[in-house]
C-alpha cells in the first residue's frame, strides 16, 4: 500500500504553491491536431479540475486556440469562465500568437499582448495582470514591453536566475527586475517540479513542497508548463487520465491543503514581497539553449553535460554549463532567417501606413502577428521548422498581409529594390509585381531564394536544406514505433526529451545532407557519370564553381510590363584535374502581369579546347505534400505514370515537365528551348518530433541536363512558368 505524505500538527511548516498551465497549438496546425488535443489533453483536464474546485490554478490559452476553441468547442470556454468567476482559474494574458517576443518589432508585441488581454476580458470577464511568455525566452530588454503592455508579471525558468548567480535556496520566491525604470515581477519555474509532474507520482511532488515549506508560510514553489504534457505527449493521456494521476494529484494537494495553500500567480503579487531585484541575462529553458547551438557544439554539449553526470558534478556546477543563443536559429537555419526577414520586411510596410489606412486594413495585422508565431522559427525536440505545413502557413499570412498593405497604398508595380535583405552582409534584389514577387541572391549562384506566388498566398520557394543535426548520432538506436519491448510499457509516462523512437524502419538510408540550398535556378557542371541517385543523395560531382558562388549583376533595366536582369559569372571547370575558364551569362526575365521568369543561359568558353560539359539548372518547388493524388508531375501527353510528388524518375530528350497542386490551385510549369534530360526526385530529411524520428517530405526538384560539347557559345532558354487554377 502506498504510503500517504501528510504531515502532523507539531511539524507544520507552509508553502504557497502555484500552479500555471500553458495550452498552444501552431498557426497552421492541422484541425485533427486541434481536436486531438482537445480530446486528450484540454478537456479532459478541465474536468478533472472542475471536480477539484479547491484547486486553483493559473491557465494560458494562446489566441490561435482560443479562436480555434470558440469556433469548435464554446462550451469549454463556458466551463473556462464559470471556474473563473467562483475564483478557481487566473486566466494569464500573453502574446496573441505566441511570438518569440523579442524578436519582433515593439510596436507588434504590444500589440499582441493588448490583443491577447483584451481577449480574455471579453470571454471570461478576468482582467489579467500577468502573461505567458512564449518558449520562456528572456532578453534584457523585456521588462519594458511588459510594463508599457500593462503586465504585471511573466513566468520563467528557474534556470534563468541561477545564470544570474542565484541557487535554489533563494528561489522560493519571486524577484522585481526593470529596464530603464519600468518594472516586472518575475516568477521562477521550479525544474524539478517540471520532471516530475506529470511523470512521477503525486507525492514526489508532495515531497519537494515539503522540503520547500517555511515556518513563516512565505515559501512560493512554481510549476508552469505544457498543458500538452497532460495527455497529448505519447503515453500521458492512459497515465494523466486512463490510469488517473490527474486525479491523484489533485487529491494529495487537498489532503494536505493545511500546509500547502494553492494560490494564483496575482494573488501572490498582492500578498508577498518580492525577495530581492535580479537582471536576468539572455536565456532561455536549458534544452532550448542546448538545441539552438550549432552541430558540432550540440555535441561538445552533451558530451560535457554527460561527464559532468559521470562525476556527480552537474548538480553543483550545472548553473556554469549553458548552451546558446535563441536568436542563433536564425544563423544555424537560414530558412528561418529568411521567413524572419520577411516578417519583418512586412512589419515595416504596415507600420508606415498613416493611422486612417492602418485602421482600414487592421486584418492585415492579424495576418502579420500570425506570421509571427513561434513554433517554425527554430527546432528541438518538436518539429517546429521541419514541419512543411507549420512554414507555410508563417508565409500565408505573411503575403495576405503584404497585399493588403499594397492595395491600400495603391502600389505602383513592378518595384525592383537592391537590398540586404537576409542581413548577411550581401545585397539582394527584390522585384516585386502584381502577381508574383521575386527574391533573387547574387552572392549565392543568382539564385531564386524566394517566390511568392501572390494568387495563392504560397513561397514557392519555402524548401528545407538537408543537412547533420547533432541528435542524428541517436537514430540508429532508436526503437520503431510499434516495436517495444514490454519493459518500455509500464504504466508510467516518460518525459519527451526521454523518449528515442523512430516512426518506420531504416530512417537512417533516408540520412543526407546537402552542401548547398535547395532553391531554383541552380547552375552545376555535373561530374560525367553523374547518376540520379547520387544527386539525390547529394554524393555527386561538382566540377564547376558556380553553385553558391558570386555572380555579377550586369544590367537592370525596368519597364511597366517587365524586369530584366543580366547576371555574369566568369568561372572555371575542372578537366582532368585542371581548371579551365568558363563564363556563365544568365539573363532574367521577369514579367508583370503574369507569374512567368524567362530564364536565358549562354555558356562562353574562353579557351583553346572544346569543353564536354554535363550543364544542369536545378529548380525546387516547396508544395505541401508528396504523396497525395491530387498532387502530381505531368508532361505533354499528360500524368506520368508515377506522378507523385514523392517519386523519382528520368525523361529523356523532353523540353517540358509540370507540377500541379490541385489543393493550392498551383500549376507551376518548366520548359526549355532545348530538349534535355530532365530528373525530377523528392527531398526529404529525418527530423525529430515528439513522437519519434520521422521522415518528411520538404520539395520536389527538378534538373534540366544537357550533354554540351562547348567550343565557344551556347545558349538555351527556361520558362518558369505559375498558373492558378480556376
Amino acid at each position: 500500500m502506498r504510503k500517504e505524505l501528510i504531515l502532523t500538527e507539531d511539524l507544520m511548516k507552509k508553502v504557497k504553491f502555484v500552479f500555471g498551465i500553458h495550452n498552444h497549438q501552431p498557426v497552421g496546425n492541422f484541425d485533427f491536431v486541434f481536436e486531438d488535443a482537445y480530446q486528450k489533453s484540454y478537456l479532459p483536464f478541465l474536468q478533472v479540475l472542475n471536480r477539484h474546485p479547491k484547486i486553483r490554478i493559473s491557465l494560458h490559452f494562446t489566441g490561435i486556440l482560443l479562436d480555434w476553441l470558440e469556433k469548435h468547442h464554446p462550451d469549454l470556454l463556458h466551463l473556462v469562465r464559470k471556474m473563473t468567476e467562483r475564483g478557481q482559474l487566473e486566466i494569464m494574458s500573453g502574446a496573441y500568437y505566441e511570438p518569440i517576443l523579442s524578436v519582433i518589432p515593439r510596436e507588434d508585441r504590444l500589440g499582441q499582448i493588448r490583443k491577447q488581454t483584451r481577449r480574455v476580458k471579453s470571454l471570461f470577464g478576468y482582467e489579467a495582470s500577468g502573461m505567458w511568455l512564449a518558449e520562456r525566452i528572456w532578453e534584457p530588454d523585456l521588462p519594458s514591453t511588459l510594463f508599457d503592455a500593462d503586465i504585471r508579471y511573466t513566468v520563467i525558468d528557474d534556470t534563468h536566475f541561477k545564470y544570474a548567480g542565484l541557487t535554489d535556496a533563494d528561489l522560493n520566491g519571486f524577484y522585481i527586475t526593470e529596464d530603464n525604470g519600468k518594472s516586472v515581477y518575475l516568477f521562477p519555474i521550479n525544474k524539478h517540479l517540471r520532471y516530475t509532474i506529470p511523470f512521477q507520482d503525486p507525492q514526489e511532488t508532495i515531497r519537494i513542497l515539503q522540503e520547500r515549506a517555511s515556518e513563516d508560510g512565505q515559501t512560493v514553489i512554481v510549476f508552469a508548463d505544457d498543458g500538452e504534457k497532460f495527455g497529448v505527449w505519447p503515453d500521458t493521456y492512459q497515465h494523466v487520465y486512463e490510469n488517473g494521476w490527474l486525479d491523484q494529484f489533485f487529491s494529495a494537494v487537498e489532503q494536505n491543503s493545511d500546509w500547502i495553500e494553492m494560490l494564483h500567480f496575482d494573488e501572490i503579487v498582492g500578498e508577498v514581497m518580492p525577495k530581492d531585484k535580479i537582471y536576468l541575462p539572455t536565456a532561455s529553458y536549458s534544452e532550448m539553449m542546448h538545441w539552438s547551438l550549432f552541430t558540432p557544439t550540440f555535441h561538445l554539449y552533451e558530451e560535457f553535460d554527460t561527464l559532468l553526470k559521470d562525476k556527480n558534478l552537474l548538480e553543483k556546477y550545472g548553473i556554469f554549463v549553458r548552451g546558446g543563443f535563441w536568436r542563433n536559429f536564425m544563423s544555424k537555419y537560414p530558412e528561418v532567417n529568411v521567413m524572419h526577414k520577411k516578417m519583418l520586411r512586412v512589419s515595416r510596410k504596415l507600420w508606415a501606413l498613416n493611422a486612417a489606412q492602418r485602421r482600414q486594413v487592421q486584418p492585415a495585422f492579424d495576418h502579420l502577428w500570425a506570421g509571427q508565431c513561434n513554433c517554425p522559427y527554430w527546432h528541438g525536440v518538436f518539429g517546429g521548422l521541419y514541419l512543411s505545413h507549420l512554414r507555410y502557413a508563417i508565409f500565408q499570412n505573411l503575403i495576405q498581409a503584404e497585399k493588403m498593405a499594397d492595395a491600400i497604398q495603391k502600389t505602383e508595380f513592378p518595384i525592383v529594390e537592391h537590398t540586404d535583405f537576409d542581413i548577411d552582409g550581401q545585397q539582394e534584389l527584390i522585384i516585386e509585381t502584381s502577381i508574383h514577387n521575386v527574391y533573387l541572391k547574387p552572392s549565392s549562384g543568382a539564385t531564386l531564394l524566394e517566390y511568392d506566388f501572390k494568387p495563392s498566398d504560397k513561397n514557392l520557394l519555402d524548401t528545407m536544406t538537408r543537412r547533420e543535426e547533432g541528435y542524428h548520432r541517436k537514430l540508429a538506436d532508436a526503437v520503431v514505433v510499434g516495436k517495444e519491448s514490454e519493459a518500455d510499457n509500464d504504466d508510467s509516462a516518460a518525459s519527451i526529451h526521454d523518449i528515442l523512437r523512430a516512426k518506420e524502419p531504416n530512417l537512417m538510408d533516408h540520412l543526407n545532407y546537402d552542401w548547398y540550398q535547395r532553391k531554383s535556378f541552380v547552375d552545376h557542371i555535373l561530374g560525367h557519370g553523374t547518376t540520379l541517385e547520387e544527386f539525390t543523395r547529394a554524393r555527386f560531382r561538382e566540377e564547376g564553381d558556380f553553385v553558391n558562388q558570386p555572380y555579377e549583376v550586369k544590367n537592370i533595366t525596368s519597364t511597366p510590363k517587365e524586369v530584366r536582369i543580366k547576371f555574369r559569372r566568369d568561372g572555371h571547370v575542372w578537366v582532368n584535374g585542371n581548371h579551365r575558364p568558363l563564363t556563365i551569362q544568365k539573363t532574367l526575365t521577369i514579367l508583370e502581369k503574369e507569374a512567368a521568369i524567362m530564364a536565358e543561359y549562354t555558356l562562353i568558353n574562353s579557351g583553346k579546347e572544346a569543353l564536354e560539359l554535363q550543364f544542369a539548372v536545378e529548380f525546387n518547388f516547396g508544395l505541401q505534400a508528396g504523396h497525395e493524388d491530387d498532387r502530381f508531375y505531368y508532361d505533354r501527353d499528360g500524368r506520368l505514370d508515377n506522378s507523385y510528388l514523392d517519386s523519382s524518375g528520368i525523361l529523356t530528350d523532353h523540353d517540358f515537365i509540370a507540377l500541379k497542386d490541385e489543393y493550392l490551385r498551383i500549376d507551376a510549369r518548366l520548359h526549355s528551348t532545348r530538349e534535355a534530360e530532365i530528373w525530377r526526385m523528392p527531398v526529404e530529411t529525418i527530423s525529430l518530433s515528439e513522437a519519434g524520428f520521422e521522415r518528411v517530405y520538404q520539395s520536389s526538384s527538378v534538373l534540366f541536363i544537357w550533354k554540351i560539347s562547348l567550343e565557344k557559345r551556347w545558349s538555351v532558354q527556361i520558362d518558369h512558368l505559375v498558373k492558378h487554377l480556376d
